[in-house]
């Protein structure tokens, strides 16, 4: 238990501050928790390089349980415009959180064999695809009104052009490839922290 503890904690942090900074925007297409959030799959890799992918797993369920106390909190905490967490965004929020973290283990435990860099940046990239498809249609998509009737989508299903000068999409359209971009992007910045952090537990472990 010792040894997962720190990534826990990681994950947990990770989490309740992703859960809060998303009430706040940057800009037109991204809130600030679009930032902190994706260093989960960072923990998560961490994790399963050093302890293997039954640890990794450990954390990815405690980040789970975590990120469901913040939905159930923030759906009886009513703001302007209504509950700041509504059903559908808590649903969309823990199934791709679980089933995009549970891939990245099992990606990242296929690949841990190769490069040092091919199993996180491959795991984390399919990751964090699915995860902002999952989340973003479940959460904002028309076709899936049935799933909540009583919550009014239609702002994130207003037709403007995609990302401000693209083809005409719903506005969740470009709120996701926003997300996702940054996704990536942090992706890839978060492979120098991940041999950093790798190579110091590892020489703890040995």
């Amino acid at each position: 238990m010792s040894r997962l503890l720190p990534g826990i904690l990681a994950m947990a942090t990770i989490v309740v501050v992703s859960n809060i900074l998303v009430q706040f925007l940057y800009g037109q297409w991204l809130t600030w928790g679009a930032f902190t959030y994706p260093f989960a799959f960072l923990v998560t890799d961490v994790m399963n390089r050093v302890y293997g992918p039954k640890m990794a797993r450990r954390v990815v369920f405690a980040g789970f349980l975590t990120g469901i106390a913040c939905s159930a909190i923030g759906t009886q905490i009513v703001g302007e415009f209504g509950p700041l967490v509504t059903w559908r965004i808590a649903l969309g929020s823990g199934l791709a959180f679980l089933t995009a973290q549970l891939l990245d283990v099992s990606i990242f435990d296929r690949l841990r064999e190769g490069y040092w860099w091919k199993a996180p940046l491959a795991s984390t990239l399919i990751g964090s695809t699915l995860d902002t498809a999952l989340f973003f249609s479940i959460a904002f998509s028309g076709t899936l009104t049935f799933l909540e009737p009583a919550n009014d989508v239609s702002w994130a299903n207003e037709v403007l052009p995609l990302l401000g000068s693209g083809p005409q999409a719903p506005l969740w359209m470009s709120l996701a490839i926003a997300d996702w971009g940054v996704k990536l992007a942090i992706a890839l910045i978060a492979l120098v922290p991940f041999r950093m952090v790798v190579a110091r537990l590892m020489a703890r472990v040995a």
